[in-house]
């Protein structure tokens, strides 16, 4: 990680892409040094502090009974994810809102708050309905912590995240993907020239489709409907044995 270029977090906002297509890729940690080894020619990394590594939390809600999570498992194209996500390095927190629609991109809305909500204050529930036009019953549905790392490419307008020890919690139950690593490619569209799309090309990786939130779910929900995952489930499973 050293021999990357930093940059920092102010200069994040020319590759903010709140706007994108998300691009996500499964390896194991074991391949992750040789994978940082070829793109740190292409890319700088996210520095803050000094760390490298940065530490995410996040608290996902949903309806009672899990439509977001239930319309991402019955393939609804146009869906939701509601959030509150903590940037631990830059004591930083912020509802986040990230709408899927039908073309495959992604949009994200968020303001900023002083710390987690149990209980959703007004303010984060006038922003909610004014984002997605509806007024929905939330709680609490599952945490998430994990690491990453962000990387930016030198010459184009996209970002790398690489997610690490991941890790849900709920009700006194949890799950942890210690050897799972997550890349997701953010750019304004797909572009397959990308260095990453070619390095990873050549470590026999290619595009998977995954959402950590429904993963968490699947896995700390055992009553929930998660067979249309289940071919991503062995596949993490069957990745990271």
């Amino acid at each position: 990680m050293q021999s990357f270029v930093p940059i920092s977090l102010a200069e994040m906002d020319d590759v903010a892409l709140m706007k994108r297509t998300d691009t996500k890729f499964l390896i194991h940690k074991e391949e992750l040094q040789e994978l940082l080894k070829q793109m740190q020619r292409y890319y700088s990394v996210l520095e803050i502090d000094a760390n490298r590594i940065m530490t995410y939390s996040s608290l996902y809600f949903d309806t009672p009974c899990k439509k977001f999570y239930l319309d991402h498992h019955n393939g609804k194209v146009n869906r939701t994810k509601i959030r509150m996500r903590k940037y631990i390095e830059s004591d930083l927190c912020f509802l986040e809102i990230k709408q899927k629609d039908g073309k495959g991109k992604t949009n994200k809305s968020r303001i900023p708050l002083p710390d987690f909500e149990l209980n959703l204050e007004d303010n984060s529930k006038v922003f909610i309905e004014k984002i997605t036009q509806e007024k929905f019953d939330l709680i609490p549905s599952i945490w998430n912590g994990f690491n990453r790392i962000t990387l930016v490419n030198k010459a184009a307008k996209e970002r790398v995240t690489i997610d690490l020890n991941l890790a849900f919690q709920i009700n006194n139950k949890s799950k942890t993907f210690s050897d799972l690593v997550v890349i997701e490619l953010k750019q304004e569209r797909y572009d397959r020239s990308s260095p990453i799309v070619k390095i990873l090309r050549t470590l026999r990786q290619h595009p998977y489709s995954i959402s950590k939130y429904c993963v968490g779910m699947a896995n700390l929900y055992p009553d929930l409907k998660s067979n249309l995952f289940k071919k991503k489930l062995l596949k993490i499973n069957k990745l990271t044995a």
